[in-house]
């Protein structure tokens, strides 16, 4: 699968700790304008700790997230 052309969102490598507790360690999501996109898996996998940390209501501790081209 590749990525779309103008994507909407860009997770690189984001990784979103708590303290010194890693809850998300690296991951890479790339979504498309008129995509709709879903995050599954357990409790603890770190699915709203990553919404948490798109949305800047839990600080990033490393990655890049750009949304409509420009890096927030």
């Amino acid at each position: 699968m590749s990525s779309p052309p103008n994507p909407l969102l860009v997770l690189e490598k984001l990784a979103v700790s708590y303290g010194e507790i890693r809850a998300v360690k690296g991951i890479d999501v790339t979504v498309g304008k008129g995509e709709l996109v879903a995050m599954i898996g357990t409790n603890g996998a770190g699915k709203t700790t990553t919404l948490k940390g798109i949305c800047g209501l839990q600080p990033i501790k490393s990655g890049r997230i750009l949304y409509d081209g420009e890096d927030v």
